[in-house]
């Protein structure tokens, strides 16, 4: 099974840790991975977004068109890349920042207020977190612990104090469930 993934929103909101965080849950669960992060020069704000691929067999190519999951973080990316998603596939959007409904039909979506669930968690850097979660709930690519594992692993020295909160976030979204959009 192979699975590809676009996360995409602005920079800051963790788009790009949360794909690497996906890249390294996979290959520490003897999976094939690649991980393409894209942004644009701005620190903070500016756009960002990453590919990440999953699969069982080595991968062909890193290059995704029309990913099984995407994961919009805001209403410019929502915008962007709604279209791209393959029929069947899997769409999680933050409902917090995107007011406006899915326009396709042929794919599930989990629409989830993931800022203001991060914020009720005490910080709004686990918004990512939050999203990562709703998506893993929906999308058999890796199970939860698989990401939890990689958090403990792999979270920046520097953030380590913030462990429990991201599995707190990770569980929170994974509350969350699809539906087809009729």
């Amino acid at each position: 099974m192979q699975t590809e993934i676009l996360i995409a929103g602005f920079g800051g909101q963790g788009v790009l840790f949360a794909g690497q965080l996906m890249a390294y849950a996979g290959m520490e669960n003897g999976k094939q991975v690649t991980w393409i992060p894209s942004y644009g020069p701005e620190m903070r704000g500016g756009t960002a977004n990453c590919t990440v691929i999953i699969s069982d067999e080595e991968i062909g190519s890193p290059l995704v068109r029309h990913p099984k999951v995407l994961m919009a973080f805001n209403l410019p990316s929502l915008d962007k890349y709604e279209s791209t998603v393959a029929e069947g596939g899997l769409l999680v959007v933050n409902s917090s920042i995107i007011d406006r409904s899915v326009d396709r039909k042929n794919i599930r979506v989990v629409s989830l207020p993931a800022n203001d669930l991060a914020e009720s968690l005490g910080d709004k850097r686990l918004t990512n977190m939050v999203m990562l979660g709703a998506m893993l709930a929906n999308q058999a690519v890796l199970p939860l612990e698989a990401l939890e594992k990689a958090l403990e692993n792999h979270i920046p020295e520097r953030h380590r104090k913030l462990l429990p909160q991201n599995v707190s976030a990770l569980k929170k979204g994974a509350e969350f469930h699809a539906v087809a959009v009729k």
